[in-house]
């Protein structure tokens, strides 16, 4: 990356923070703007200018901007805030995204290329998580039962953290097959458990010593904050540094820092500023590296695949998983279509990018991308109508069922943290 590069790149961040809130009541996100701007810099008008990541370039942001997600996501709720739902959180979690992630393997033997189990079940997988900060009007808008926001957040804000060590697999298991790679899915298990006894102890040990530090005065308030991004970053590199799994080290790294921190787990939103930044740069390498390969090599079969992914093999599951619940039908298919796919997607697809030989990489990153890109166009356009239409229809679905209307707030991300249509800035 040269420093013409870093000057475009700055310009656009820039740009959008002094926009942001104006276009944002527009419905465009930051995922939506540096995506184009991405295609722009290298497929458009804007093409002259150029922007050309290196490969070393993209996988480190890569990494580092999951390992934050990771970290903040799974230490932005507490149980004390799960506990009055966390029955419907288990069945989301433990039943809805394995199911979501079997159909989804199954039915990528349908995609041209995708001749292996593993390279179906990197698609299954990279396809599973949600992100609630492509349905930013959902989530603000007060309609909407609480509960189901809640059940929507919680669920965006943990299923990346599970499926992140299926999709390690899958690639380890891919590149052994195509004689890329030195590790395979054996060496690949025995990453993730290190992983999650360095994220344990280093995520335990340092929100422990944080709650202390804060008790007794010693820890300066300017730099608590960055006190907790150093310890996410060092979940993630001493992991990397013992042949562990930084990336399920620091998603275990988040849970335990909340359970040892208590109060210090307020402390965690520097982090997800950190990895809201980062990730608008990670929605701009994936337009400059991933969106116009993925349309050059678009099939019927990856169209079709990309909307049962967002239908079929994401509705199915939820209302299995929520059967029996007390939700109701309504509530049951508005979580079930409010699951965008965003970062850990993009993520996910990059990584693959960088870890596998191009062309045996491509099938599964052209179906991965174009899947994203239907996502944020489809929730985009119908998060704010069909949460203005449906959200009265839910609590009245929610009294009927005999459960609670009004429920405990958790915490929201940092990216969907936006402007109301109407009003000032949230902050």
């Amino acid at each position: 990356m040269t420093v013409s590069d870093l000057a475009i790149i700055a310009g656009l961040v820039f740009v959008w923070g002094i926009l942001s809130a104006r276009l944002e009541r527009f419905d465009v996100t930051g995922p939506i703007v540096f995506t184009g701007a991405g295609v722009l810099l290298t497929h458009g008008p804007l093409a002259p200018l150029g922007i050309t990541p290196g490969p070393e370039v993209v996988k480190v942001l890569a990494e580092v901007t999951l390992a934050l997600v990771l970290f903040s996501d799974a230490s932005r709720v507490g149980l004390r805030q799960l506990r009055p739902d966390l029955g419907l959180c288990l069945r989301l979690l433990l039943v809805g995204l394995p199911l979501s992630i079997g159909l989804g393997t199954l039915a990528a033997f349908v995609l041209p290329g995708v001749d292996s189990v593993w390279l179906a079940l990197l698609v299954g997988a990279a396809l599973a998580p949600t992100d609630a900060a492509l349905g930013a009007a959902v989530m603000v808008d007060r309609s909407v039962p609480a509960r189901t926001r809640r059940l929507i957040n919680v669920e965006s804000g943990l299923n990346d953290g599970i499926a992140t060590p299926v999709v390690l697999v899958a690639i380890a298991g891919a590149s052994t097959a195509e004689h890329v790679g030195d590790t395979g899915p054996g060496k690949a298990v025995t990453e993730l458990a290190l992983g999650v006894l360095i994220g344990v102890v280093v995520g335990g040990g340092g929100g422990r010593l944080v709650k202390v530090g804060r008790g007794r005065g010693w820890v300066a308030d300017g730099f608590a904050g960055a006190a907790v991004l150093g310890l996410a970053l060092c979940c993630y590199a001493a992991a990397v540094a013992l042949d562990g799994n930084g990336f399920v080290a620091a998603f275990t790294g988040g849970l335990a820092f909340t359970a040892a921190g208590g109060p210090a787990a307020t402390l965690v939103p520097f982090v997800e500023e950190t990895g809201a930044l980062l990730s608008l740069l990670v929605w701009l390498v994936f337009g400059v590296v991933a969106v116009v390969p993925a349309l050059e090599a678009l099939t019927w079969q990856t169209v079709l695949y990309a909307v049962l992914s967002l239908t079929v093999i994401r509705m199915l599951p939820v209302a299995l998983a929520l059967a029996g619940a007390g939700l109701g039908r309504p509530a049951a298919l508005f979580v079930g279509w409010f699951g965008p796919r965003g970062l850990a997607s993009v993520v996910f697809g990059l990584l693959a990018l960088e870890d596998l030989d191009g062309p045996a990489a491509r099938p599964a990153v052209t179906v991965i991308a174009f899947t994203v890109l239907l996502s944020v166009l489809a929730h985009g356009l119908t998060a704010h109508p069909l949460a203005k239409r449906y959200g009265p229809r839910l609590t009245a679905s929610h009294g009927a069922a005999g459960t609670p209307t009004t429920t405990a707030e958790i915490p929201e991300r940092r990216l969907i943290r936006r402007t109301p249509r109407h009003g000032r800035l949230r902050e």
